[in-house]
């Protein structure tokens, strides 16, 4: 079986026609959906992007792959889906926003038998992305405002422009970074014939810079309802968390334009949800592809994502205080599997992006990648239910954050901000978090309980290498 991986940047998991989003604009999600499963409660292992997107290519948690920044070093011989694949006869791609250690070089190169990506070169001294060098040939270089959005003055703040505005792109459909994105892998698929192909197409958008193309941005107005939680007073939430919303509120409050607070707040809202839009239309390029060549039946396809973003959600623009709800920790994930899936399913258990690298392995009958963290679903997938884990974790330098049954418990070490902080809510009577119960006496053996498990996850889920890994602890002392 063929495998399409579809990931995009920053996608709210809330924000789709199937979860029942009010505005959100996702047929071809939806479709994708509607011939397979989703699962409603899939969570991130980080909250930004190279730490989260090495959990999903290696299939372990952040503190076993030890990337918790941006970018950073080479991990020499740290292995990859991708390249798993491919070492057991796959031909392997991945195309768009790879954003993995890349020093001195990227670290998929070696993995790929195709790299195309849309944000860097191969090498620190290699010029221009793929796809900027295809922008240049065509002369429209000068338009891309896919990573940046230009032609305003640097805020006072130092925070990016592209965090704080939107508008449409000046680039055509069919060159913009999506679109390049889906020819290469449509182009990466048609090469491979009769051979059996891995594919990872890198959605960039929905994250910053929110320039849609006018096709998507005209798709919402500019009175947009803004999320309920835009309202919501930040007062019991840790300092963190209300330092940004401070500084958020003063930027647009201090807006340059002829826009107040919630003005401000409406345009990038409408260019959040066009992005979205944008994404959606390029999965159902994809979709299609496989549909009009006969490849539908023999492809398993995976769409999520490698974290949310508050894009004004709670009065935040990005998703910089880490950890701290919902809207940053759930993606979006939808699995359609020939001959597995029941079309139209919804799974309520809690799952990983981590358990997508083990159950694509199974599925395929492909040899399990050695020291992976996560699960196999392919039980789920054909419904047969019953939870496959007690708990998911999101993990931060800072900070955890565990969801088991109702509960949201995010962890913050003591003295990171000048006191105990931390925070726990009750979702499922409280799913917009408004209530942090974690200074509530009545709920202090909820907070135990967190203190506990997340004890428990770390010492249990850490691979230990020492002087006896080759044996298990009984045979050398027993």
């Amino acid at each position: 079986m063929n495998i399409l991986h579809i990931i995009s940047d920053q996608h709210q998991a809330a924000c789709m026609g199937c979860e029942g989003h009010s505005q959100a604009l996702t047929p071809n999600l939806d479709r994708l959906a509607g011939e397979g499963m989703r699962f409603a409660n899939a969570y991130a292992q980080n909250p930004i992007c190279t730490p989260s997107r090495m959990s999903i290519y290696t299939g372990q948690y952040c503190h076993n792959h030890g990337f918790f920044g941006l970018s950073g070093n080479r991990p020499q011989g740290m292995q990859s889906y991708l390249g798993h694949f491919k070492q057991h006869g796959y031909k392997t791609a991945v195309i768009g926003k790879t954003h993995v250690p890349n020093e001195p070089r990227d670290w998929l190169l070696d993995h790929v038998d195709l790299w195309a990506s849309c944000t860097s070169g191969p090498t620190a001294s290699s010029g221009p992305s793929p796809y900027r060098r295809y922008l240049q040939a065509l002369g429209l270089a000068h338009d891309n405002d896919n990573l940046k959005i230009t032609g305003y003055p640097p805020h006072p703040t130092g925070l990016p422009q592209n965090q704080l505005r939107a508008r449409p792109t000046k680039l055509p459909l069919e060159h913009n970074v999506e679109s390049w994105c889906v020819r290469q892998a449509t182009d990466f698929m048609d090469s491979c014939g009769a051979e059996s192909f891995c594919v990872q197409v890198s959605l960039p958008k929905p994250h910053a810079a929110y320039t849609p193309h006018r096709r998507f941005w005209d798709m919402y107005d500019d009175d947009l309802e803004l999320s309920p939680t835009f309202y919501q007073d930040p007062a019991g939430r840790p300092p963190n968390f209300r330092r940004m919303h401070e500084i958020f509120r003063g930027v647009w409050d201090s807006s340059e334009e002829d826009l107040d607070y919630e003005e401000a707040a409406r345009n990038i809202w409408r260019g959040y949800l066009g992005c979205v839009s944008q994404v959606d239309y390029s999965v159902g390029l994809l979709l299609d592809y496989l549909q009009e060549n006969g490849l539908a039946e023999d492809t398993l396809v995976v769409y999520n994502a490698d974290h949310g973003a508050y894009s004004t959600c709670f009065g935040l623009q990005e998703k910089a205080p880490g950890i701290c709800s919902e809207m940053v920790c759930r993606v979006p994930t939808i699995w359609r599997v020939p001959g597995t899936t029941v079309a139209g399913g919804v799974c309520d258990e809690l799952v990983e992006n981590i358990d997508m690298t083990p159950t694509i392995m199974a599925l395929c009958g492909v040899p399990a990648m050695a020291e992976m963290d996560g699960v196999d679903l392919s039980g789920l997938l054909r419904g047969e239910g019953g939870p496959v884990k007690d708990m998911a974790v999101t993990e931060h330098r800072h900070s955890k954050a565990l969801r088991w049954g109702p509960w949201r418990y995010v962890h913050y070490q003591p003295g990171d901000f000048g006191g105990n902080y931390g925070e726990l809510y009750q979702l499922e009577d409280d799913p917009f978090e408004a209530n942090n119960f974690f200074d509530d006496p009545a709920h202090r053996d909820i907070v135990v309980e967190g203190e506990r498990r997340l004890l428990e996850w770390l010492v249990g889920t850490r691979h230990v290498r020492n002087t006896f890994s080759g044996g298990r602890f009984e045979d050398n002392y027993l």
